[in-house]
């Protein structure tokens, strides 16, 4: 590979006192620092988040990040418990955890963050 290094993710944000309030009080992650231009999370593994201020932001559609659990039903709960709501999708045949299961076994669940960006769990 021509890269190496620490693999990076960003996702855009239009106010870090909310986004920190998501990420890391409901979420849970860590928060590594903050400045005036992003909040910076461990991601897990060591992978930064830099969830960056931007002005304004798009609607996307897509997974703007996503996360391999252990156990796809028990995080789900746990999310839940904490107000977290996940997506259904029409035509997507999605089980009581709100979760999709791809043809090969991976089973997906989507969710967003405040300022819309989808985010997702990955089991499988």
């Amino acid at each position: 590979m021509m890269i190496s290094g620490r693999l990076v993710s960003f996702v855009p944000s239009t106010d870090l006192d909310v986004s920190e309030m998501f990420y890391v009080d409901t979420l849970g992650f860590r928060k590594l620092s903050r400045d005036p231009f992003a909040l910076v999370l461990d991601g897990g593994d060591g992978a930064p988040i830099r969830v960056t201020l931007v002005q304004s932001r798009g609607e996307t559609g897509y997974t703007a990040l996503g996360w391999r659990v252990l156990d796809l039903n028990e995080t789900v709960a746990r999310m839940r418990e904490k107000g977290v709501d996940f997506i259904r999708y029409n035509g997507m045949d999605q089980d009581e955890h709100d979760a999709w299961q791809a043809p090969d076994g991976i089973r997906v669940a989507w969710f967003r963050d405040p300022h819309g960006n989808v985010l997702s769990l990955m089991e499988g």
